[in-house]
């Protein structure tokens, strides 16, 4: 799959905005007094749906109606964000949407599908077997099954890195977490798009380091994923066409524990009032441990802010995440 280019960014961001405004990016004092570095974060936690899945779906949405002449019903896997995405663009779109999750998801996120119009329905005891579950549905019963990837995907997804690289001059490093890619692909695409020598570091939890795995063998690969906190980047099996972009742009990956996360999260609502959910919180997770940084311009994604009240409550409690 080929990146995006300007105009194809600039073309998904048309289709974004005419749901919703560019989202905000911020430096917050305390936050960079923490860390002795300059830190931009792009607030994607502030869109319709809390996440940046929303331009991705708006995207693929708008090209599936524009490309397919009818589609009988629309279905997906998630954890919970690109499920929403996934509803929201649907009822946008005038298509009914299916979502299979697995047992045990997010319950908040859950209801927040249910709201916007999807049907629900629990499979498997993680992503990818909930993903498997859907895939044999859409066969069985001709459903359009949408991807976790896709060049759409990433086009509207290129929009937030677009803002913010437009918007904040001369970043020098750029942390984005992974979960099956899109948003780290969108970041390349931007990038190259503006003609900037910004580094791009992946983000990944210790505990589902698929794409860390991947970027080390220069192929795709499976790992097991069991992280109890971040699950917007519990992906077990990695992306072929993703780990082709990431290994040709990104300069390195790295891994955060659930503790890390725990500890970003907490951090982030001290120094800037802003709920994060464990993936949202990766990459500050990374910069907080991150060397070197000192006298950089760095950005980073809150990419969601859907965190269940219990497990946030947690969170600030400081009670323990490890995973054995």
């Amino acid at each position: 799959m080929k990146l995006p280019n300007r105009s194809e960014i600039e073309k998904a961001a048309a289709i974004v905005y005419e749901t919703m405004q560019p989202t905000p990016q911020y430096t917050w004092p305390l936050m960079n007094q923490r860390l002795g570095a300059e830190l931009w974060i792009k607030h994607e936690n502030h869109t319709p749906i809390g996440a940046f899945k929303i331009r991705s779906a708006l995207a693929y949405f708008r090209h599936l109606r524009n490309s397919v002449a009818a589609v009988r019903g629309i279905i997906t896997a998630t954890r919970g964000n690109h499920g929403q995405a996934v509803a929201f663009a649907a009822r946008r779109e005038e298509m009914s949407a299916l979502v299979y999750v697995p047992h045990g998801n997010s319950a908040s996120k859950n209801l927040a599908m249910q709201a916007l119009g999807a049907a629900l329905i629990e499979h498997g005891s993680n992503f990818d077997e909930a993903r498997e579950g859907a895939g044999r549905k859409a066969a069985a019963d001709g459903l359009h099954f949408v991807p976790s990837f896709h060049e759409q995907l990433v086009a509207g997804a290129a929009s937030y890195s677009y803002e913010l690289l437009q918007a904040v001059q001369n970043v020098d490093v750029v942390y984005v977490p992974i979960g099956m890619g899109s948003g780290i692909c969108g970041m390349c695409a931007a990038r190259e798009a503006l003609g900037l020598r910004t580094e791009i570091i992946g983000v990944v939890s210790e505990h589902a380091p698929v794409y860390l795995k991947s970027f080390e063998q220069h192929k795709a690969m499976e790992w097991p994923a069991g992280t109890k906190l971040a699950d917007g980047i519990a992906c077990g099996v990695a992306n072929p066409e993703a780990v082709e972009i990431i290994c040709k742009h990104v300069a390195g990956i790295v891994m955060v524990t659930d503790e890390e996360v725990a500890a970003a999260m907490r951090a982030l609502f001290d120094d800037t009032h802003n709920v994060a959910e464990g993936a949202g919180a990766a990459g500050v997770a990374a910069i907080m441990k991150a060397k070197g940084l000192s006298g950089k311009r760095v950005a980073t994604i809150l990419s969601g802010g859907n965190v269940d009240r219990e497990i946030f409550a947690s969170v600030l409690r400081g009670d323990a995440f490890n995973v054995s």
